[in-house]
């Protein structure tokens, strides 16, 4: 399969009442895909309506440009990983895992080295002979996984929320484990979270979701670093971005009364935004001339970093600072600069 595309897709539970509002999106075949956002924005809808569990109400679902919007969902080859794992519980971990190659009528030969040929994957071998339910709840979700991936017909693998209930001790190493499993199978991935952190280390592109819309889709980096709008940019990071209002004087802007250095040339008519990251404020010298006077008012240690909250006059953001970097004192005269910032109106990024 060489893609998924999702036509003009839209999907509403009442009149005029959408979860998800008409799209077209279209996923390669063999990327991670991320669809990211807080309860109730669309992702896990999106997803049901891609793997047949629900029909939309308007729109196609096209796997390599062919039409599988009534499809059941058992003829669509994909593999399905839910929040909470989904094993048969008297069965061993090797009866799990050849139950799709039997009901596909494999033969027995082929069926014990293609289980043994995941289970050293996703680090289930010692398992095989285990009922499922002696096991962890995190090695439960990795059969799950392994019923998906034991089949040589799965196109995509689709998941939602899988780490939820995973202790977050053991959630580092399931992630691994399925990027791992990733890298083997070559299939598309599609992963429903409303982690950021997940999101990030997991997939190649994300899809930030808001209200049943994707407002971006890009790599970690360029949302981390050109947000397409303050929902983006308040949305990914921890903390968020700091979003500064600035006056504008013609076509000059000042934060707390002191000029901005290299504003856009065009200027959009409306309220404008500076957008830092608390990554990009540092301390700097007063006679900076690209600096703003700042005061601490509170510290919060997070052990390896610690969050700083300043105030640039009557404006307060945010500061990350690395624990090997020395905090000045706090009755001193202090200066920050931000070292790279976007700039919003109506709060859409102003492109360079």
């Amino acid at each position: 399969m060489s893609g998924i595309h999702l036509s003009a897709l839209g999907h509403s539970y009442a009149d005029d009442l959408y979860a998800l509002k008409p799209t077209d999106l279209v996923f390669e075949h063999g990327k991670t895909y991320a669809l990211l956002g807080p309860s109730g924005c669309g992702k896990t809808t999106m997803l049901n309506i891609i793997s047949g569990l629900l029909q939309p109400s308007e729109g196609r679902v096209l796997f390599d440009e062919h039409d599988v919007t009534a499809v059941p969902t058992a003829q669509r080859n994909i593999a399905q990983v839910f929040q909470f794992p989904v094993v048969y519980q008297s069965k061993t971990v090797f009866e799990n895992l050849a139950f799709p190659l039997r009901c596909r009528n494999w033969e027995k030969s082929r069926i014990a080295p293609r289980v043994q040929e995941i289970a050293d994957m996703l680090g289930l071998t010692s398992r095989l002979d285990r009922p499922a339910r002696a096991l962890t709840v995190d090695e439960k979700q990795l059969v799950s996984l392994g019923r998906g991936l034991v089949r040589d017909d799965v196109a995509a693998i689709l998941m939602d929320e899988p780490l939820t209930v995973i202790d977050p001790q053991m959630k580092f190493e399931l992630r691994r484990r399925i990027k791992q499993a990733h890298a083997y199978a070559k299939v598309t991935v599609i992963y429903v979270t409303h982690d950021q952190n997940e999101a990030m280390s997991f997939a190649d592109e994300i899809l930030v979701m808001q209200d049943g819309l994707v407002v971006q889709r890009g790599t970690p980096e360029a949302l981390f670093e050109r947000p397409a709008n303050t929902y983006v940019g308040n949305f990914i990071g921890s903390p968020g971005m700091n979003f500064l209002p600035l006056k504008r004087t013609g076509d000059l802007l000042s934060l707390a009364g002191q000029q901005i250095t290299d504003p856009p040339r065009e200027l959009p008519e409306g309220e404008i935004t500076l957008g830092v990251r608390p990554e990009h404020v540092s301390f700097s010298d007063v006679s900076d001339g690209s600096s703003f006077a700042a005061t601490i008012e509170s510290i919060e240690d997070h052990g390896s970093v610690r969050i700083l909250d300043i105030s640039v006059g009557d404006v307060r953001a945010r500061m990350k600072l690395a624990r090997e970097k020395t905090v000045p004192p706090a009755t001193s005269a202090l200066a920050v600069r931000f070292n790279r910032f976007c700039f919003y109106a109506n709060g859409q990024l102003i492109d360079d």
